[in-house]
């Protein structure tokens, strides 16, 4: 059992920068990645980042590459998700999840294989 809790979205103006956090309690020793995911109103949830949880390896979707930046801390239990140049599209719920299976590369960027999901955290762009 592992529980999320996402905070830190918020409304930013296009260009700004904006840092969401996902904090996990519960079985976190069990935890292989950690990701990020958004989804926006009558769209589908998309997949924006993972890490792994031991190596610190990462990986992005193209569209936020260059410009979004997943990080974690183990002692904290803490993902974070470090935006910036935000666009008018990324105006999204951001979602964390938690995955137990092993993945490699674009793998690790499936939902399907995640095991926990947080409540979500609101990040609104405007123009």
């Amino acid at each position: 059992q592992v529980q999320l809790v996402e905070s830190g979205g918020g409304l930013v103006q296009a260009g700004g920068s904006l840092i969401v956090s996902c904090a996990a309690s519960g079985r976190t020793l069990s935890i292989y990645a950690m990701g990020w995911f958004r989804q926006a109103p009558g769209m589908e949830r998309e997949f924006v980042a993972a890490v792994k949880w031991s190596g610190g390896l990462t990986y992005y979707t193209d569209s936020v590459a260059g410009r979004f930046t997943i990080s974690r801390d183990n002692a904290k239990n803490t993902v974070y998700l470090q935006m910036n140049s935000l666009k008018p599209d990324d105006t999204a719920v951001y979602y964390c999840a938690t995955r137990w299976k092993f993945c490699s590369g674009s793998a690790c960027g499936d939902a399907s294989t995640y095991d926990y999901w947080g409540q979500g955290t609101q990040v609104t762009v405007s123009s």
